[in-house]
């Protein structure tokens, strides 16, 4: 029975998103980030074109253990820069701990594309979001005791 209710979830998702992009838009794909990311990439230290490159592996990660793993060319004709100046950023993110790259080496050819995982990125986050979700929690309490309060009735005066 919960997976009849995850399902009519998804599907009502679905809808809402194509209700607000369009099916042809849903239909040639779509990715998930966290709204907080976006929204303190600022305080994270993120420049715009660490969050184009954060967008862009995301549309490869749909699952926690198949990490994304497009090439730094494919990003960089995504994004419109040249291939070294995201090695550079990449660098940054990791050196900053928010990207880990896993190596794929070969031997005795030239290496698969990396791995990449947000752990880091996920940690730095999430004081974030739960600063988010506290101040939305105390927002609802405050509402819940606004709308409880006795209301003052009123008398004809003569």
């Amino acid at each position: 029975m919960p997976q009849d209710s995850t399902a009519t979830a998804e599907k009502e998702v679905q809808k809402a998103n194509e209700e607000k992009w369009s099916k042809t838009l849903m239909a040639a794909g779509w990715t998930a980030i966290p709204s907080v990311i976006l929204e303190k990439q600022h305080a994270l230290g993120l420049d715009a074109i660490d969050m184009n490159i954060i967008a862009h592996l995301t549309i490869y990660w749909w699952k926690r253990a198949n990490l994304p793993r497009p090439s730094v060319a494919t990003i960089a004709k995504a994004v419109g820069v040249k291939p070294r100046t995201i090695q550079k950023h990449l660098k940054k993110m990791e050196d900053d701990g928010f990207i880990t790259r896993h190596q794929r080496r070969r031997t005795g050819q030239s290496n698969n594309t990396n791995l990449y995982s947000f752990d880091g990125l996920i940690k730095a986050v999430t004081p974030f979001a739960q600063e988010k979700i506290d101040a939305m929690a105390q927002r609802q309490q405050q509402e819940a005791q606004r709308v409880a309060r006795k209301k003052p009735t009123l008398a004809v005066v003569k």
